[in-house]
């Protein structure tokens, strides 16, 4: 399927160029060959006349003169032939070029004048035919059939000709005719290739909405993209102030109730209620804190950000291995020094803090992040050479909306929201076995 706008509109040109063309060309032809017999009409006519300017009765019998004024009669190998035939058919004079020629022809002394023709000889060969009918001759009554003949074939290579020049010229001027499409196409769809490139900086942030020097014909559509562009960053603010706003207020009745859940574990009796209360009330915490970063992490509809990986690598892994500074963990990268990932800073920041804290807790010494292209994807991949996760539990882990932390205690909510953040990025993650003995979480980024 051709996905180019360009491409389309020029093979749809070309098509019919080209159709237009091969229909002309035939009209041309014909045109032209219907000009060349008039042309050799014309010619012959002429021919004819000066034979009966030449032509003399003297005694009722026809005199010609040795040699014509026109010079091709004279010429054994000229392709001007001459015949005089009298009111019967006989012939009773040829010119010098019929010599070597035996014409089967036979005039038709019908009283129309003169009469063009095309005859064919049994050897397949044939002769344009000007026959012309005179009654009176150098004054005196005279009847004869005066003829005047030329081979088709040099009608026919001069068609030959034109047909190749033709063709030559109409290729010629169908490449031109492309080209001035193309320069014209790409002059028409540069407010196009405008608009992809505002749309471009409006993925990466540089630019909030798309300008209005684009053609009337497009304003339709960049008024409606900026009012979703508007309409988005509104909702988007309006729902992090609401879930900011449902969270403070939560959190002030959940800091009462713990309160009271430490008051009441000071009274042996209720020891097992307060308990059981602090519990309650650690699982409605986590669940507000997983649901606001659930909410807040997602990717954004029109715009598409890159951040820089090795930066925000270098700066986690340092605050990682101040928290397990009883573990030395070597960490290797796989990947460029500018490499970029396709997601929002906060939500890869979030993304890659929980991942590589799991695998800087379950590992023994050794940690590897990858970032390299696999089939057109990009693949961002965390390895260890911890324990590694049994092939019978992967797949429970990885269907959606599966808590991940039900795998290891202690993990709380950090694997289930990196499983919401790579779904609203329409990326894939997949668990498998490292190199390194342990796991390898790897995500995969479609391109759009």
């Amino acid at each position: 399927m051709i996905r180019s706008l360009r491409v389309r509109l020029m093979l749809a040109a070309a098509v019919l160029a080209l159709l237009f063309m091969l229909a002309l060309l035939p009209a041309l032809q014909k045109t032209f060959s219907l000009a060349l017999q008039e042309s050799i009409e014309q010619r012959l006519a002429s021919d004819v006349t000066t034979l009966i300017s030449a032509a003399r009765v003297e005694n009722n019998r026809l005199r010609m003169p040795v040699l014509l004024p026109d010079e091709r009669f004279n010429l054994p190998d000229s392709r001007l032939l001459g015949y005089i035939y009298d009111r019967d058919g006989r012939l009773v004079w040829r010119s010098r070029a019929t010599a070597n020629e035996n014409i089967n022809y036979q005039p038709r002394y019908d009283g129309r004048g003169n009469e063009f023709a095309r005859i064919r000889q049994d050897d397949g060969e044939e002769f344009f035919v000007y026959d012309v009918e005179v009654k009176l001759l150098g004054g005196k009554s005279a009847a004869f059939s005066i003829v005047a003949l030329q081979p088709v074939r040099e009608y026919r290579q001069t068609l030959d000709g034109l047909r190749e020049k033709l063709y030559l010229g109409f290729g010629a001027a169908l490449l031109v005719l492309m080209l001035l499409l193309w320069a014209g196409l790409t002059w028409g769809l540069r407010s196009l290739r405008r608009m992809t490139v505002e749309l471009d900086e409006i993925e990466s942030g540089a630019r909030e909405g798309l300008s209005s020097e684009h053609p009337r014909e497009l304003l339709r559509l960049t008024r409606s993209l900026n009012r979703l562009l508007r309409s988005e960053r509104e909702q988007r603010g309006r729902y992090r102030d609401s879930l900011g706003d449902l969270a403070h207020s939560l959190k002030t009745p959940l800091a009462v109730l713990q309160g009271v859940s430490e008051g009441m574990a000071q009274r042996p009796a209720d020891r097992e209620q307060a308990r059981v209360l602090q519990g309650q009330i650690e699982r409605m915490s986590q669940q507000i804190d997983y649901q606001l970063q659930r909410a807040s992490l997602r990717k954004s509809g029109l715009v598409r950000h890159q951040v820089q990986l090795r930066p925000m690598l270098d700066s986690l892994c340092g605050t990682l291995a101040k928290v397990y500074r009883d573990k030395q963990v070597a960490v290797g990268f796989d990947m460029a020094d500018d490499a970029r990932v396709p997601m929002e800073q906060g939500a890869l920041m979030e993304l890659l803090g929980n991942l590589l804290e799991n695998a800087w807790r379950l590992c023994l010494g050794q940690v590897r992040i990858g970032l390299r292209e696999v089939d057109g994807a990009l693949e961002l991949s965390i390895e260890d050479d911890g324990p590694g996760v049994p092939p019978d539990q992967r797949e429970r882990i990885l269907q959606r909306g599966e808590r991940l932390d039900r795998q290891y205690p202690g993990q709380g909510i950090g694997l289930a929201v990196a499983k919401d953040i790579i779904d609203s990025y329409d990326a894939r993650l997949t668990l498998g076995d490292s190199s390194l003995g342990g796991a390898a979480f790897r995500i995969r980024f479609t391109s759009d």
